[in-house]
């Protein structure tokens, strides 16, 4: 079974290209492509580029022309929900568009034509990623860079729940204040925000195929989010893909979360 790991930027997806056993490359649709073996599971990597509309067009020719049958995010990601802090890990258990807006024909955040507002992750696979992210945390909170920005009294956690994503990088405070505080008086607690998953999450929903994202926190989705994001993807974004992804593998072939 093969599983496809995505990512939007290269920085996000670490080392894995490199770490490909037996690794081939494939073009099409504007997008570079590497299949191969990774920790003893047939994998293909992709980079979707930022916005949903990219990250929708990547999953499709990962399903439609490199035959994958799941597909996992990684990432980094905005933290919104109270405790999620930079440094963090949020593994998805839904995802919603922040910017889906048909009403008054249909409520606000309701995708028309599936009767839902939020799309679910694959509960199987979620396990996994949480069970890879917890164990890395735990045995490596120590090696978090100071350079980083993430304070060195707060201990990383994993977090699980809602993450909403939009075609909008969210970078002040009252912004994020604003769209937290609309989608709770609806119900919707959402923990981090992004630019892909919902729309990852609707193709795997319109292919029956399970999903599966995981998100580092760069930043609070706040007036420290462009100062914040360049160094952190690099200094911790990446450590995290490569050693949570291969967490996740290991544990997919054995069956153990």
């Amino acid at each position: 079974m093969t599983t496809a790991i995505l990512s939007a930027l290269p920085e996000e997806q670490g080392g894995l290209v490199q770490a490909l056993e037996q690794r081939e490359q494939f073009q099409y649709a504007g997008r570079v492509f590497w299949r191969g073996r990774l920790h003893g599971q047939t994998v293909v990597l992709g980079l979707s580029g930022i916005g949903k509309v990219a990250a929708a067009t990547t999953a499709v020719v990962l399903f439609e022309r490199l035959g994958a049958q799941r597909i996992v995010f990684t990432g980094v990601a905005g933290g919104m929900g109270e405790g999620v802090q930079v440094g963090d890990v949020v593994i998805a258990t839904q995802f919603l568009q922040h910017d889906m807006d048909a009403s008054p024909i249909f409520p606000r955040w309701e995708v028309p034509g599936y009767g839902c507002t939020q799309f679910a992750c694959d509960p199987e696979l979620s396990t996994l990623l949480f069970a890879a992210a917890h164990a890395y945390l735990t045995n490596t909170q120590a090696d978090i860079p100071r350079s980083s920005g993430v304070a060195r009294t707060h201990l990383a956690r994993v977090h699980q729940g809602l993450i909403v994503s939009g075609d909008r990088f969210v970078s002040t405070l009252a912004e994020s204040i604003a769209l937290r505080t609309t989608l709770a008086a609806a119900g919707h607690q959402a923990l981090a925000v992004e630019m892909e998953g919902a729309a990852v999450a609707q193709v795997c929903s319109d292919f029956g195929k399970p999903f599966a994202a995981v998100r580092t926190i760069s930043d609070r989705a706040d007036d420290s989010a462009h100062i914040d994001f360049p160094r952190f993807i690099c200094e911790v974004a990446r450590p995290y893909a490569d050693h949570i992804i291969a967490g996740f593998l290991q544990r997919q072939l054995v069956g153990v979360a």
